[in-house]
């Protein structure tokens, strides 16, 4: 009986305890408990899993979600505004699939950060942290991965069609890396077998003991293999092997119209396949993107990158909102960093993180509202570049945004393998979101 009741102590009771009697012990165990309840996921938040659609080089804010048609040419680079499905929200002309889908999303167009670099951007929006020579700061998904448990037997933090910056575990671990697939068109490499089901098994089992007897040559007998998770990581990788969950990955078994409505580009394949991961419990896919870096030529540049963009991202979002995922599956969509809000004297657009558009939506955060707001015609030579935008958000507060929908407390701190505590995200959510 007394074991059975030691389980119903809750941190009041400890903590009444510790102070009405004279066990100081009692003291730091119950502050513990306390920390620990209040940092626990919250298992009522509507989210449970991220789709990040990463337009890799800097997509043009002017040309997508925050077009300025009344400003000069210098400005608007011609680029007209259409009527959305949101009340008094407008994007450029080049996304009329998306206006459709636009009572999913909101747009935050007042985002700022201190990275103009490619390489340092990247690190930044993907992690919300900038640049640090002492550590490598998680992404959003390994942070999830990290947080919220699951038994899934395929992984579940995925990056397709990635370039040079997958998303990574960080000082995390390299386990909460992301796992990294190109075109869903061609088959996941050194996965999915190619021959029949009893010769893959005997295959699988023959290579665990090869790697087995050459993982113990020259150690010792009794190494304890928690330190090495050498067979932790074999034995995921051959349950991964013999699931029927990889068929998510698969699009083999998806009508042609369904494919052909995603758009016929691997990015469209890419947002169709997110779909079945999602449904099957991956808890974030991140999908990329290229092309978008136009120092020329801005106009055809994003218009042609905006076509691949439309078809793929609005499908996507019907999808989620015809089965229902999208109740619980944040979407946000987004870059290392916005463009020039005016043209250069190649008709290009330059490196601009001093405010850019993010847009994000579904699990909880609200659609069809704007946050922000960034002039038509700022200053080329003006000091404070962040002057002109009205209510300014870092890119901290987007990750605050998507961890508190997920219910992961981001204040909490985090340690690294040398103990240093990180906290899980340095900003604040934005509240208009919710």
């Amino acid at each position: 009986m007394a074991c059975q009741s030691q389980h119903h102590w809750n941190r009041r009771t400890l903590l009444t305890a510790a102070a009405a009697t004279s066990m100081s012990w009692l003291t730091p165990l119950a502050t513990k408990l306390v920390r620990a309840q209040e940092l626990a996921p919250d298992s009522q938040a509507p989210a449970k899993s991220v789709i990040l659609l990463w337009m890799q080089g800097g997509p043009s804010q002017r040309d997508t979600f925050d077009p300025q048609p009344q400003a000069s040419e210098k400005y608007s680079g011609g680029v007209k505004s259409i009527a959305t499905s949101a009340k008094d929200v407008r994007i450029a002309e080049t996304l009329p699939l998306m206006a459709q889908q636009m009572h999913h999303l909101s747009l935050v167009r007042s985002v700022v950060s201190r990275e103009g670099d490619h390489a340092r951007g990247v690190y930044n929006v993907k992690t919300g942290f900038r640049p640090d020579p002492t550590l490598v700061h998680p992404s959003i998904g390994a942070v999830m991965c990290h947080q919220l448990t699951d038994d899934l037997e395929i992984p579940r933090h995925i990056s397709m069609l990635t370039t040079n910056n997958p998303a990574r575990g960080g000082y995390l671990g390299d386990s909460f890396d992301a796992f990294q697939v190109g075109d869903p068109q061609q088959r996941v490499p050194d996965v999915i077998a190619r021959v029949d089901v009893d010769r893959d098994e005997k295959r699988r089992a023959d290579l665990f003991g090869v790697v087995e007897q050459e993982f113990a040559r020259g150690r010792l007998r009794n190494l304890d293999e928690k330190k090495t998770l050498h067979q932790l990581s074999m034995k995921r990788a051959v349950r991964m092997m013999a699931s029927s969950q990889l068929k998510a990955f698969s699009l083999m078994d998806v009508s042609q119209t369904k494919k052909d409505r995603f758009g016929d580009t691997s990015f469209g394949r890419a947002c169709l396949a997110a779909t079945q991961l999602i449904q099957v419990g991956v808890r974030c896919v991140e999908i990329t993107l290229g092309g978008w870096d136009s120092h020329i030529n801005n106009t055809s540049t994003q218009a042609s990158r905006s076509k691949i963009m439309d078809a793929a991202m609005s499908s996507m979002l019907a999808e989620l909102s015809e089965t229902g995922l999208l109740e619980s599956t944040i979407v946000v969509w987004g870059g290392e960093f916005g463009r020039t809000p005016w043209l250069n004297s190649t008709s290009g657009r330059d490196h601009w993180p001093h405010g850019f558009t993010i847009a994000l939506g579904g699990g909880g955060i609200q659609g069809g509202r704007v946050v922000g707001e960034t002039n038509p015609e700022p200053k080329e030579d003006m000091q404070d570049r962040t002057a002109d935008v009205v209510d300014a958000h870092e890119v901290e507060d987007i990750h605050a945004t998507v961890f508190k929908a997920l219910g992961i407390d981001y204040e909490q701190e985090m340690m690294t393998p040398v103990g240093r505590p990180m906290v899980v995200a340095q900003g604040n959510a934005i509240q208009e979101l919710f």
